[in-house]
């Protein structure tokens, strides 16, 4: 298929998203994009602030008048169900985002029993239990039961990190004790000892209820958005034997082919392919790993050694369950993982998720349209402009027209790589060259078939030819620092 995701939201995105969207989704088609991921459509604990991942109501997509109104940050359910609709009729699969680890916002307080625990190990006790007061009661008295009636309380929650305790406000991390215990479900990562909370009210999925309201919802939500596909938010924090069971519900009994797609969020391959492993393979995983690469070989310059650039990654190890990408709304400045892969190595990095093969790329809203925005950093101001990166639409026609068939790859020399895509019925193939520091060349064997061929820059960013000689071979050139995609006259256009 040949597929390539936008991502069509950034963490600072004003809001409207829904409406642009559907203005954008022909455009958008057109430059070779298959699938769209949205950001969270429910109603969030702080509305018009919230991102969608401070969730509140599940069943509120902006239909409800709930924290504050009645459209999300985004937009209301009609623009949403419409921006969905008009993705399909251009012929996009949507993937909608989706948060299963907590809740915020809480209705009413309970009367609960908690013990705090220390950040760096949640296994550890810093105070004993005693009684508090906790927003876990969750009614929406803005829905009135519609959809479901299912009430939220503290049976539902493992922990919790906003508490009052005679009438003190006390913010932590506190264990709530429910009728499954007083300990953390385990069935989680192992980080901080164990990961089962991350924020909010953390939902308890050892309570049978609660797993067959979590299917319950998605039955409903995937049959009134009718979205192609889901992307999984914190799954590190979520219990796999919870996630197996949903997730298999999903396939046998609402839809076989549903795109599932995961943020395990580990700089480890290997943790990513245990994970897949346990998770039977029914799920797809973002390759964090291969990010990481691409930040450290920015950051780096012409020290990175380019033949190490796929090492370790998550498309090396399991390319079939990889989505490959350069940077998300995690990751951009000022965010919690904060990591910006430099504009002058985006290019390359991009050549590298949108032509190599076996690659998913995910390509991220910024990138291809920028942005700018502004927000605090350790007391300061800053005000951040993300400039998009200009080659992006001539990379992704690439990959549409040339980035087929079996690959070669030349990665021999630190600081200059490359790779051969040989091409297939109606689709020529391509020569990618790469370079982190001065201008570099390959010679490159492409087959007596094509001795004396006259091949150019598909990206415009090098003027000369390369004619190949009696048996194929050729010197490929590149510019310092940059990327060229080198293809046969014949099918050469400005």
């Amino acid at each position: 298929m040949n597929g390539v995701i936008i991502q069509f939201f950034h963490w600072y995105h004003p809001g409207n998203l829904w409406n642009e969207f559907a203005d954008k989704a022909i455009f958008l088609k057109e430059l070779g994009f298959t699938a769209v991921w949205l950001p969270p459509a429910t109603k969030c604990s702080e509305n018009l602030r919230g991102r969608g991942y401070d969730i509140y109501d599940q069943y509120d997509l902006g239909e409800f008048d709930q924290k504050g109104g009645i459209p999300t940050r985004y937009g209301t359910k009609h623009e949403y169900l419409n921006s969905i609709e008009k993705a399909h009729q251009a012929g996009l699969h949507v993937y909608a985002d989706i948060v299963l680890n907590h809740r915020m916002g809480g209705d009413e307080e309970e009367q609960i029993t908690v013990h705090e625990v220390s950040e760096e190990d949640r296994n550890i006790k810093i105070a004993e239990a005693f009684e508090a007061k906790a927003l876990t009661k969750f009614t929406f008295p803005g829905r009135n039961g519609k959809y479901s009636e299912f009430i939220w309380n503290h049976q539902c929650f493992s922990g919790i990190d906003n508490i009052k305790k005679d009438n003190r406000k006390i913010k932590g991390i506190f264990k709530i004790h429910n009728e499954y215990g007083e300990e953390w479900n385990d069935a989680v990562s192992h980080q901080f000892g164990n990961y089962d909370y991350l924020m909010g009210a953390d939902i308890e999925y050892r309570n049978p209820k609660v797993v067959q309201e979590m299917k319950n919802w998605i039955k409903w939500y995937l049959e009134t958005t009718k979205a192609d596909g889901i992307r999984v938010d914190a799954l590190k924090h979520i219990s796999l034997d919870f996630l197996k069971e949903w997730i298999s519900y999903i396939k046998k009994e609402i839809n076989p082919d549903l795109f599932i797609l995961g943020e395990f969020w580990k700089d480890e391959a290997e943790k990513i392919i245990d994970f897949s492993q346990e998770m039977n393979d029914l799920i797809s995983c973002f390759d964090a790993p291969l990010h990481y690469n691409f930040f450290n070989a920015s950051n780096e310059g012409k020290d990175y050694d380019l033949r190490k650039i796929l090492d370790g990654s998550f498309l090396e190890r399991k390319p079939i369950f990889s989505v490959s990408f350069v940077e998300n709304h995690d990751t951009q400045r000022l965010q919690s993982l904060e990591s910006s892969v430099r504009s002058w190595f985006k290019p390359i990095a991009y050549a590298i998720i949108l032509l190599t093969k076996d690659a998913y790329p995910c390509v991220f809203y910024p990138d291809l349209f920028g942005a700018e925005y502004t927000d605090q950093k350790d007391g300061e101001e800053q005000h951040i402009i993300m400039p998009k990166i200009e080659i992006l639409p001539k990379l992704m026609e690439a990959r549409k027209l040339f980035a087929h068939g079996e690959q070669i790859k030349y990665f021999d020399h630190k600081n200059c790589i490359a790779f051969v895509r040989k091409g297939e019925k109606d689709h020529p193939g391509c020569v990618v060259i790469i370079s982190n520091s001065g201008e570099g060349y390959k010679e490159i064997d492409l087959g007596k078939e094509l001795a004396n061929s006259v091949f150019r820059d598909f990206l415009n960013i090098r003027n000369d030819e390369i004619i190949l000689d009696d048996n194929g071979k050729g010197i490929f050139k590149v510019n310092m620092c940059s990327v060229s995609v080198w293809i046969k006259n014949d099918f050469y256009s400005d």
